[in-house]
């Protein structure tokens, strides 16, 4: 089964995501975990913290401001959900430090820095 535009643009955004925290020293821990309430994009790992990225890709700065206006109330509520989910799976990540962020990654043609922001 072939991929959308749509699907192969995210999955461009997540591997230039990924490719900046892996220079940083973050490491892979999960991608693009799945359950009933939600999909996890990254989750990566440093010594006893966890950071949980949700990537947006977008051509173009528009209404969503490079894809931050999809970052609301029930997009949260739909990651804090596949959170627990995934961290019910993972017990062994339990005493590590959780961060949310968000990475808004432009898409080709306006490639530019993947601006990072906190999720709380």
């Amino acid at each position: 089964m072939g991929t959308s535009p749509e699907q192969r643009s995210g999955a461009w955004a997540e591997d230039w995501a990924l490719g900046q925290l892996e220079a940083a020293g973050w490491r892979l821990v999960s991608r693009n975990w799945r359950c009933r309430w939600g999909e996890l994009d990254l989750l990566v790992a440093k010594p006893g913290r966890l950071l949980l990225v949700e990537v947006k890709g977008r051509s173009r700065a528009g209404a969503d401001g490079w894809g931050a206006a999809a970052l609301g109330f029930s997009k949260r509520q739909r990651l804090l959900r596949a959170w627990l989910c995934w961290q019910a799976d993972h017990p062994e990540w339990s005493g590590a430090q959780l961060e949310w962020v968000a990475a808004l990654v432009p898409l080709p043609p306006a490639l530019g820095p993947v601006r990072w922001f906190r999720l709380e």
